[in-house]
């Protein structure tokens, strides 16, 4: 089969561009909806079927999304395999959502020239089979940093979405969507896709190369510019923290107004807010990656796991080692009868599997002083 990957090439109009979606185990369900939805308005606005998909599981059997909710898939892999675009949607706890037979098919699809792509954490899945190293790559903040320790071959960036000839990967929630309505305009030009973003009432589509919102920025940004621009530079610099002094300089202002700007708006001292930052990224990491606590501890700035260790009790409310066993199981006695797992609802066993995220609970954090 003779697939060009490129975009910007359109496919003989009686045949229509055939587009994979590989879902696995805790899938986000808003990353497939707004991924597929463009195609769909596509084909309504051009009256054409310009476009084709199917949704696809390693077994052909039904996956649960991370809201609950059970999809039945159209095949499962290698039942349909011409494809010319296939999308991995990725979603929670995805280091562990997939399996080598995905790795397997999505090699092969890249052995036949397939345009791959991922939404939300999907691009995890794609690292993992080796087929982004030397590419430029954007994901979700959440597993952004997993793939930067587990991967170092991948290009990572903080952008919205990357479009590449061969590859196209984006953030999650709504920006699939803009990363589509790109997609299509590559392909058909401005009258298609602008139609297809008024039927959605979208008022613009996201430039490729927009930051991903930080968690905090925005609101910084909005309460304080000069506040936002050194959290940015803490966020920048956590293997090696900045001095207090020196990010005053780069900032423009001097230590004691940088003080009072954080205790204005956010109630701590800038080494306290810094501090947060780093362990904020070392939850991330012990729940996401495979790194020993001792690595952790020196990619986030900290002199020693000792002093890692009691800062992360302190701050977190329990030790690394509980972090890491909380989100990854602990041992059980197979001497001792296994308790029955309690029947719940959708959204219950939603919430459970969605507490080995890094920012489960994290709304609800101990008392601490500034």
């Amino acid at each position: 089969m003779s697939v060009d990957p490129d975009p910007r090439r359109s496919q003989p109009s009686h045949a229509p561009y055939r587009v994979g979606f590989l879902l696995v185990d805790n899938f986000t369900l808003i990353a497939l909806a707004t991924a597929v939805e463009p195609l769909r308005m596509a084909n309504q606005m051009a009256g054409i079927e310009l476009y084709s998909w199917s949704l696809l599981t390693a077994g052909g059997t039904a996956v649960r999304a991370s809201d609950g909710m059970v999809v039945m898939p159209d095949a499962g892999l290698g039942e349909e395999d011409r494809f010319d675009l296939v999308i991995v949607v990725g979603g929670v706890d995805v280091t562990h959502s997939f399996s080598n037979v995905e790795v397997r098919w999505l090699k092969q699809q890249a052995r036949r020239n397939v345009l791959l792509g991922a939404v939300c954490t999907g691009a995890y899945i794609l690292a993992s089979a080796g087929l982004l190293d030397g590419h430029a790559c954007s994901a979700h903040w959440e597993c952004l940093e997993a793939i930067q320790e587990d991967f170092p071959r991948v290009q990572t960036n903080n952008h919205l979405f990357t479009l590449q000839k061969t590859r196209m990967t984006c953030t999650g929630g709504t920006v699939p969507m803009h990363m589509m309505l790109s997609f299509l305009a590559r392909r058909h030009g401005a009258e298609l896709t602008n139609a297809v973003s008024q039927m959605f009432v979208c008022d613009r589509v996201r430039e490729e190369t927009e930051p991903q919102p930080i968690p905090m920025l925005p609101r910084l940004a909005k309460l304080q510019p000069r506040l936002a621009e050194v959290a940015q530079l803490m966020e920048a610099n956590i293997e090696e923290p900045i001095e207090l002094g020196e990010l005053a300089v780069l900032a423009g202002t001097s230590r004691r107004q940088l003080e009072r700007l954080f205790l204005k708006h956010l109630g701590c001292t800038p080494s306290r807010y810094y501090l947060r930052v780093r362990l904020n990224r070392a939850r991330r990491l012990l729940k996401q990656t495979s790194c020993s606590i001792v690595e952790i501890a020196s990619v986030c700035g900290f002199v020693s796991a000792t002093h890692f260790s009691r800062c992360y009790r302190k701050i977190m409310g329990r030790a690394p080692r509980q972090e890491r066993l909380e989100a990854w199981g602990t041992d059980s006695d197979p001497a001792e009868p296994a308790e029955p797992k309690p029947i719940l609802s959708s959204s219950g066993e939603a919430l459970r599997r969605a507490s080995t995220e890094p920012t489960y609970g994290t709304i609800r954090q101990p008392n601490e002083s500034g």
